[in-house]
């Protein structure tokens, strides 16, 4: 897994049950749009993200429609198992023990 859909996936796993659209996504990530937007698709493409574009008039409301993510909830668990075990293998890597004493 990239350092860059750990970052995605962090982001997410903030608040999973809350909708975040591309822009607050690559912020809080620190990344560009242009990489996280294929990351997005493949974490929905093996169902762990759910999206739905917005409800509004772009003309109305004078900018482009949003396209809001959020975890599934298989995604958010398996989102964080994943994260745990990426954890522990850079743990196990460098010669430190994990915290809680698993090495």
């Amino acid at each position: 897994m990239t350092l860059a859909t750990q970052r995605v996936l962090q982001v997410l796993l903030d608040k999973p049950a809350e909708e975040k659209y591309g822009l607050e996504i690559c912020e809080g990530a620190n990344l560009a749009s242009g990489t996280i937007h294929p990351i997005l698709a493949r974490l929905e493409k093996v169902g762990w993200l759910e999206s739905r574009w917005e409800n509004v008039d772009p003309h109305r409301v004078g900018r482009p429609r949003r396209r809001y993510y959020r975890l599934s909830p298989d995604g958010a668990q398996q989102a964080r198992a994943t994260l745990a075990a990426v954890e522990a293998r850079s743990y196990r890597s460098i010669g430190v023990a994990f915290p809680g004493g698993v090495a």
